[in-house]
């Protein structure tokens, strides 16, 4: 990992990375986050009685367009040609959540560690937005890039979690 900002160009003006000299290349990304709720939110979610219908369906639905859209919400990120991406909700009764994990795959010249973070973290956001009506006190956590692979960096893993 470098120690600069790439973000930004020699007078410290917010500039887009040039990507034009980067090898095509298969990049794929993985993220993960939760979401905590009261024990009876997460037993409507599971059981399928909230009145607004397949929470986890929708929300799966939310985090794939999510990730498509990442440009359209982060300023200086590069439209990607995204070739997959999955998406995992899994119901924690054991600890009152649902744990969410996104894979995003591309054949690129860049990176798709954004579009997986922001995979997870517009599912998580529609869970939120679905159940609030019963449940306004959900918190949002760890979330953040698990692994990362291609590209002339080639292969991170998150450690120590």
């Amino acid at each position: 990992m470098g120690d600069t900002l790439t973000h930004f160009n020699a007078a410290g003006e917010a500039h887009m990375v040039d990507v034009g000299d980067k090898a095509v290349t298969v990049r794929e990304a993985v993220a993960e986050g939760r979401i905590t709720m009261n024990p009876a939110t997460l037993q409507k979610i599971v059981e399928g009685s909230h009145k607004k219908g397949d929470v986890l369906g929708i929300a799966r639905v939310a985090g794939i367009m999510g990730a498509k859209k990442t440009p359209d919400l982060i300023p200086l990120c590069h439209p990607i040609s995204i070739t997959n991406v999955e998406l995992e909700l899994i119901p924690e009764a054991e600890r009152n959540s649902v744990y969410c994990r996104a894979s995003v795959r591309c054949e690129g010249k860049t990176g798709v560690e954004m579009e997986a973070i922001t995979a997870v973290q517009v599912a998580l956001l529609t869970i939120y937005d679905m159940c609030k009506a019963v449940d306004r006190g959900m918190v949002m956590d760890g979330i953040g890039l698990l692994a990362k692979s291609g590209g002339k960096s080639g292969t991170w893993r998150r450690t120590g979690s």
